[in-house]
């Protein structure tokens, strides 16, 4: 018998972004494999008709997948033994295509998101769940930290904050000594004028966006700029026609983006 979800606003994404992994999955010439989505999509109980027919959101949510899976991985190999915190997870599954490469893994949601998420992924050490706002700073204490590499993901959220992006990187950088920050981005261009169709119903609205990672630096003066990466690298690889006008400036400028960030300390 199939779980009923019951989930609207900004937490109705992640079942958005669940099914698009789990479709990808299912192509002949699929570009990320992620069993476990598709495995959660044939167990739930909610209509993803419009999610379907999202093209435009299917194809951002594999090519962000295809960057950031990237760029994790690349971290990982160079920070062994690091501790990984996933703010907003979700259903995300990245924790068990990195197995193996972490010391200790947190996924962090609100507590509603994290009931759904238990009904399908019971996961302990070292995957930890934590219910909590990623504006809590409690939730610093659910964390195991001795010091180590702390790498912060956060993904698919900033776009739908306003001020308490400030609130958020605040705690992070208090709380840890040595912490890698990569955090997904939208252009305020995009969150002017655009919106996701499949999720148009919801309360969720695209709020907050940043123009680059120097412009991010600006407001968050505590923090390091690394370098971005376009989410154009990942569409590249979807469609080949983005080699061609992947480099037009207007096309990069205003895809989202994932930037890297890194404590002064």
């Amino acid at each position: 018998m199939k779980s009923k979800i019951d989930i609207t606003g900004v937490s109705e994404t992640m079942l958005q972004t669940l099914y698009a992994r789990a479709k990808e999955t299912k192509k002949q010439n699929a570009k990320i494999k992620d069993d476990i989505a598709v495995h959660i999509v044939e167990n739930i109980d909610y209509d993803f008709s419009k999610a379907d027919k999202d093209s435009a959101m299917s194809s951002g949510v594999i090519a962000r997948t295809i960057v950031l899976d990237r760029m994790v991985e690349q971290y990982l190999n160079v920070h062994t033994n690091a501790v990984v915190v996933n703010i907003a997870c979700g259903l995300d599954t990245r924790c068990y295509r990195m197995k193996g490469k972490y010391l200790r893994w947190y996924n962090l949601d609100l507590p509603q998101t994290m009931k759904i998420r238990e009904q399908f992924l019971i996961e302990t050490g070292p995957m930890y769940q934590i219910a909590k706002s990623a504006m809590d700073d409690s939730y610093i204490h659910d964390i195991e930290y001795h010091g180590e590499d702390i790498l912060v993901i956060i993904e698919g959220l900033t776009m739908y904050l306003d001020e308490k992006v400030l609130k958020m990187f605040s705690i992070i950088e208090k709380s840890f000594k040595k912490v890698t920050v990569l955090v997904e981005t939208m252009s305020p261009f995009v969150v002017k004028h655009m919106k996701e169709k499949s999720i148009d119903q919801s309360n969720a609205k695209f709020l907050w966006g940043v123009k680059n990672g120097n412009e991010l630096q600006k407001i968050l003066p505590e923090f390091i700029f690394e370098k971005e990466v376009s989410l154009v690298e990942g569409m590249k690889e979807l469609h080949p026609i983005y080699h061609l006008f992947g480099w037009i400036p207007l096309v990069r400028n205003i895809s989202n983006k994932i930037i890297v960030l890194k404590n002064r300390s």
